[in-house]
């Protein structure tokens, strides 16, 4: 078995430091195999949030958690146009990692990191054709029983995101990532955004989107709370025989606590819900596409 805590949008800036310190010590506890964070790790991509966000990450880094993040649009200067044009993430480099297609393999994990965020869209993620390559190439000699993650800020297709089920703008080349990802053999796309915890079957939301499924995470730190949800972010354990589970840990004021739970089975095809999945009154959270 494999543990990755997946925390998306943390957006130092506009956080709230007890729930960084809270995630923080979660973190530390419970001592997942691998952190992986996709994205906005600052609100406005100033120094000073920056140097908090690289504080947070030192501070894993010394308690010997492994990272692998990736950039989110927010993390590239609004205000400052000559950054924002000429040097995007000279500072997310600096402090972040300056690696923006990490990668991460360990025996039963392979896991890479894909950079959406862009200087000429303000909110909109968009994927390169080298990257598409690289997904190629990247997972083309993973042996066949690991697990195979790719992370990115932006979801590389659009979302089920407003109460209605009402679909998001998709990633720039979007159906060409898709089939990227369909090549690699990719198992599970962890992506954030829009601050919402979600979890479905790819073939289920996109055809020909290949055997994926789709997790996104909350909002882990922020303030910038939507849909009614509180800060939280997932715990996704994978198992032999393509059984994964999530489950979502939400701030219930004073602690991250374990809230819902849902467990997936790959039949070879699709992802399908299995019957043992738990909910929660504290932090109902994780929602599946057969919710909406």
């Amino acid at each position: 078995m494999a543990r990755i805590a997946h925390l998306s949008d943390l957006h130092f800036g506009a956080h709230d430091p007890a729930v960084v310190a809270g995630a923080e010590a979660w973190l530390v506890a419970e001592r997942p195999d691998l952190v992986a964070i996709s994205g906005d790790f600052t609100q406005r991509a100033r120094r000073g949030q920056y140097r908090e966000a690289g504080a947070f990450l030192a501070r894993l880094a010394t308690a010997g958690l492994n990272t692998l993040s990736v950039p989110g649009n927010h993390d590239v200067p609004l205000y400052d146009v000559v950054m924002r044009f000429v040097r995007p993430l000279h500072r997310y480099r600096r402090f972040i990692d300056e690696d923006l297609c990490p990668w991460f393999e360990q025996d039963n994990l392979a896991v890479l990191g894909i950079n959406t965020a862009r200087s000429l869209t303000f909110k909109d993620g968009r994927i390169s054709r080298e990257q598409m390559a690289l997904i190629r190439e990247r997972f083309a000699g993973v042996p066949a029983g690991r697990t195979r993650i790719l992370v990115t800020h932006h979801p590389l297709f659009a979302m089920p995101i407003g109460e209605a089920g009402e679909p998001s703008e998709a990633v720039g080349r979007h159906g060409e990532a898709l089939a990227a990802v369909a090549d690699a053999g990719v198992h599970i796309l962890l992506a954030g955004h829009f601050h919402r915890s979600f979890a479905e079957s790819a073939r289920r939301m996109v055809k020909n989107a290949g055997p994926a499924l789709v997790i996104q995470a909350g909002t882990a730190t922020s303030t910038r709370l939507r849909h009614g949800e509180k800060q939280s972010f997932n715990l996704i354990e994978t198992h032999k025989n393509r059984i994964v589970e999530v489950a979502v840990i939400g701030w219930d004021g004073g602690t991250f606590r374990a809230g819902n739970r849902a467990g997936y089975r790959f039949d070879g095809e699709n992802w399908q819900a299995r019957a043992n999945a738990q909910a929660s009154d504290r932090h109902p959270g994780l929602r599946r596409g057969d919710d909406r």
